[in-house]
């Protein structure tokens, strides 16, 4: 039997902004060669991720039509980059809005965001987002959102969307799986099949993201609670924010969100019990990982190369400009061997040596990262041969073998380095090191941790408080308070 025709508009705009961070995301940041995107191009972004899964999902009902809206991918910088400029966000949001005015009538909306969007003088991007599509498409449209879990969310986007769908891992695992139920429950609720009850519940917690691992308890417990409801009762949906406390913005912190098909009362009694297990376990969730500082951390390293239990990661989880240099100037200094570093971020380096002509084999005496702002530090001279030079993924990356045996690989922009396989792309074998400094908070442990690859795992930060800090007090909030939320204040919560 042939069903009523649907279509569905498909939107994109995504950013984890890290507002401390003095370089602005720009207009020019977000337009490069495949971004903005629309129609089939944007369709087909990100295959694996949220957008991925939606559309393989939607294009499984013969009679969904989806058409793709110009919209901005992530911008070049990645995640190291501050406040989103109004410019950027006024013009593509109003190049989207223009397009849906001029494309007709849309029974549903596909809005593939992240949640930790700051833009100067928009407190909720996402929700006005909403709010502004929801002003085109009327009120018989539906909208659906996903969104990564250390999104900021209140109750404002529910309040003109009509459903979302967050990430429930950390490392984000299920992205894919998200995409594919935002496309399932809009075509439901388009047919009239499912009708959203929701109910959000913020919980006054705050937490570096260092410290939400979800494959160490209780965060652990937390994701399986929110499943273990998911199983429990049918057409029940709990998404899990945990936060992204490096965003200056009003809705930061812990919030819970449920749906059900109608019934408000049972989406209210989800609400209460995850939010309740959360605030009962609030001294738990944060201090369920360790923290060294850089030089402890480095000392510790040695400690395990001498008992042979390498390779070794180093991850600063706190460098959220990519330029940081304290890791890589305290291996130097402790005179560390055989180790990877990768990568320390420096735009006026790689574009001196990309306009040079680098190569293998050039000699290679240059000062590499710092001053970016101050969490940076100083510049590192940096002796040594070009091993490798490599463009790809937007930028060039040069491979510098140094000191003993040492390799520092220099990009230049913050790259999160996740698996250990793809940096062999770049002409060297990464099993053959003993230790390996990266730049990553809890993604890395998808290929080093989970796989076993790595027999020691040391988590560090400079000895200051900069930027990406456990130490939340030592960032200057302007916009959160940070005495309403545990564990710096004594916030109340029934």
């Amino acid at each position: 039997m042939s069903r009523k025709p649907i279509r569905i508009a498909v939107l994109h705009f995504s950013h984890e902004t890290v507002t401390f961070l003095k370089n602005d995301t720009t207009l020019a940041d977000f337009i490069y060669p495949g971004s903005p995107a629309k129609g089939e191009a944007l369709l087909a972004h990100d295959r694996k991720s949220y957008m991925g899964g939606f559309v393989k999902m939607a294009r499984e009902y013969d009679e969904v039509e989806l058409v793709g809206i110009e919209s901005p991918l992530w911008p070049k910088t990645g995640t190291g980059s501050g406040w989103v400029t109004e410019e950027a966000y006024e013009t593509f949001v109003g190049k989207m809005i223009s397009e849906l005015e001029a494309q007709g009538q849309f029974d549903g909306v596909y809005l593939c965001l992240h949640g930790a969007m700051g833009v100067r003088g928009v407190p909720r991007p996402e929700a006005e987002l909403a709010r502004r599509v929801r002003a085109v498409v009327g009120p018989g449209a539906f909208i659906v959102g996903t969104f990564d879990p250390h999104g900021n969310e209140d109750e404002a986007f529910l309040q003109h969307a009509d459903m979302a769908f967050t990430v429930k891992y950390f490392p984000h695992y299920d992205s894919y799986l998200q995409g594919e139920r935002a496309a399932r429950m809009l075509v439901r609720a388009i047919r009239g099949d499912y009708a959203p009850s929701t109910v959000t519940l913020r919980v006054p917690i705050i937490s570096p993201t260092v410290l939400q691992w979800t494959g160490a308890s209780p965060w652990m417990d937390l994701v399986q609670r929110a499943l273990t409801w998911e199983a429990r009762e049918p057409d029940v949906y709990v998404n899990f924010f945990f936060g992204f406390p490096f965003a200056d913005v009003p809705d930061v912190g812990m919030t819970f969100q449920v749906m059900t098909n109608g019934d408000a009362a049972l989406a209210r009694k989800v609400a209460d019990d995850m939010a309740s297990a959360a605030w009962r376990r609030r001294e738990a969730l944060l201090g369920s990982t360790t923290v060294h500082t850089i030089p402890q951390g480095v000392t510790l390293a040695k400690q395990a190369v001498a008992r042979g239990a390498t390779p070794v990661v180093l991850a600063d989880h706190s460098d959220r400009s990519g330029s940081a240099t304290w890791i890589l100037r305290e291996i130097m200094a402790q005179d560390l061997s055989d180790v990877l570093i990768a990568t320390i971020a420096d735009a006026k380096v790689s574009d001196a040596l990309k306009a040079q002509g680098v190569k293998a084999g050039d000699a290679f005496d240059m000062e590499v990262g710092g001053l970016a702002d101050e969490s940076a530090g100083a510049p590192v001279r940096i002796q040594g041969t070009v091993l490798n030079a490599v463009e790809g993924y937007g930028q060039l990356w040069v491979v510098v073998k140094f000191g003993r045996n040492n390799v520092l690989v220099i990009s230049r922009y913050l790259v999160q380095v996740m698996e250990p396989l793809p940096l062999n792309a770049l002409g060297f074998d990464v099993a053959a090191f003993k230790v390996i400094a990266i730049k990553s908070r809890v993604h890395f442990r998808r290929g080093f941790d989970d796989s076993g690859f790595a027999k020691t795992i040391l988590l560090v930060e400079p000895v200051e408080p900069f930027l990406g800090t456990v130490r939340l007090d030592g960032l200057p909030y302007q916009n959160v308070d940070l005495k309403k939320f545990y564990p710096y204040g004594d916030p109340s919560f029934p």
